[in-house]
């Protein structure tokens, strides 16, 4: 499998930006590395983190029979999830070698090593044979994917007859696509994202090759979750520049990855981005 610049650098961010995760996400008790979604039952930035597996759970109604693979699997929180809600077996696979380490050494603490495994592993071009999995659940993953087209392909090949993909990504809105501000540009580089697409071009490509395509719009209920990013941010800032000014050689995304923060809620404030959940059902 060949690796790209752009999935090495990737791996190079999740690499220099593990300690900031651990830090303002919990990571080591989260296992989530995604926007919590909120709603009324939701009190707590915890319970938002585990409700947006909640939905994407309950949107795929996964089962204890079907197989899993969790495409951009972090550090293994919703294999965790799915496995203990449902039974089902999970599979994840990530670029970074730093999140796999963590995710297996979770598992085996906990005797799931049969239940749940994890893969160094690109979602564009993996080695599991044709109609491997059931179920392909994608939380924030795809928007690294320079070549949207790619990753669907990869999920058809993959998946059973009528197997279902699940995933929740950041969308352009309309102001997005005509973006003069320059914020969603910095936000990309700083989290190594790919040029994020429209949903309607990206739902597009979905239908050529899945049905029954289905999306829903989460938004306003992740704008606690960004925020709580910004302040974090705001608040971290000046130790951040302090941090660097004393340690000159600190890494590439280490040492700016606090900006990100701010960025990715001044463009939702300007509703230059969306957050939506989709589900695809092959055909």
């Amino acid at each position: 499998m060949k690796i790209t610049t752009h999935e090495t650098e990737i791996a190079k961010y999740y690499r220099q930006t593990q300690n900031h995760y651990l830090k303002w996400w919990n990571l080591k008790k989260s296992l989530s590395l995604h926007y919590g979604i909120w709603d009324d039952n939701v009190k707590s930035f915890a319970e938002s983190l585990e409700n947006t597996n909640k939905v994407l759970l309950e949107t795929a109604q996964i089962k204890s029979s079907d197989k899993v693979l969790d495409a951009g699997c972090g550090v293994g929180g919703a294999a965790h999830y799915i496995h203990k809600l449902t039974g089902a077996t999970v599979t994840g696979i990530s670029l970074s070698p730093e999140q796999v380490t963590l995710a297996n050494s979770v598992i085996y603490k906990k005797g799931l090593a049969k239940q749940l495994d994890f893969h160094v592993m690109n979602y564009c071009e993996t080695s599991f044979e044709n109609e491997s999995f059931d179920v392909i659940w994608a939380c924030e993953s795809i928007c690294h994917a320079t070549n949207k087209s790619n990753v669907i392909k990869e999920c058809i090949r993959l998946l059973k007859p009528s197997g279902k993909l699940i995933m929740c990504d950041y969308f352009l809105t309309p102001q997005g696509e005509n973006d003069t501000t320059g914020i969603l540009r910095k936000w990309e580089r700083a989290w190594s994202l790919s040029q994020l697409p429209s949903l309607p071009s990206f739902t597009n490509q979905l239908n050529n090759h899945f049905q029954k395509v289905k999306a829903w719009d989460y938004t306003s209920q992740i704008v606690k979750s960004s925020k709580r990013m910004y302040y974090a941010s705001i608040l971290g800032s000046i130790p951040s520049e302090l941090y660097n000014l004393s340690h000159p050689k600190v890494s590439q995304y280490a040492k700016n990855h606090y900006k990100s923060g701010i960025y990715q809620y001044q463009a939702l404030k300007k509703r230059l981005w969306g957050y939506n959940v989709i589900l695809a059902s092959k055909r």
